[in-house]
């Protein structure tokens, strides 16, 4: 009676035991986090533009977009630290803004008539350019303070074409001068006196050569 009574107690000891063992939680083991590796990042590509890299689709989550940035390509140096080339935006030639410096073209008080005095300097300017078929030029026209911006806009812009006109009829072909007005933006001399002013009421000759 004592042994059955023992062994019945032996075997529902072992069954709690054995469930309370198969009730306890099973413990994973944890993903490893790849080591050095961090979240996808914007990538630069091709001149500022940058683009997301691709990622799976997700229902209701838009796609990753490309970012334009306001990034401009580095200029190219030159060998020798040689500074960069001043270049033209209308023809891509480099300017040379001293070669013809003495050869300003004065004008009177509100006036784009080409004077007497002036016609030797724009004669040099085209015997020049006929020297050398690779060369072209730009014609700045520049005026006083006197009068409003877009006056002095509109009369630069009749000198230089004054002088424009002047060297086509002396032979340079229309392609190679450009013109541009800057008004009384760049004054040549400071002062309010008719010396002053004298000096500003110009058209000024910039050189343009072919680029290396």
């Amino acid at each position: 009676m004592k042994h059955s009574l023992v062994l019945k107690l032996l075997v529902v000891g072992a069954v709690l035991f054995a469930g309370a063992v198969g009730c306890q939680p099973r413990v994973k083991n944890p993903t490893p986090i790849p080591v050095g590796q961090t979240r996808p990042k914007l990538e630069p590509t091709t001149f500022g533009v940058e683009q997301a890299r691709t990622a799976p689709e997700v229902s209701g989550v838009p796609k990753p977009v490309a970012v334009t940035s306001q990034r401009v390509p580095p200029p190219v140096a030159l060998e020798g630290n040689v500074p960069l080339p001043d270049i033209d935006p209308e023809f891509g030639m480099r300017r040379d803004t001293n070669f013809f410096k003495a050869n300003a073209v004065y004008f009177d008080f509100d006036r784009s008539t080409i004077k007497s005095s002036e016609r030797s300097k724009i004669e040099a300017v085209a015997n020049h350019l006929k020297s050398d078929p690779t060369h072209k030029v730009k014609v700045e026209g520049h005026c006083d303070e006197r009068g409003t911006e877009g006056y002095n806009i509109s009369l630069g812009e009749e000198r230089a074409l004054a002088v424009r006109t002047y060297l086509m009829n002396l032979g340079i072909a229309a392609d190679r001068i450009g013109t541009i007005s800057f008004g009384e933006a760049l004054p040549a001399l400071d002062g309010h006196t008719e010396a002053a002013w004298s000096k500003n009421r110009r058209g000024e000759f910039i050189l343009l050569l072919p680029l290396p």
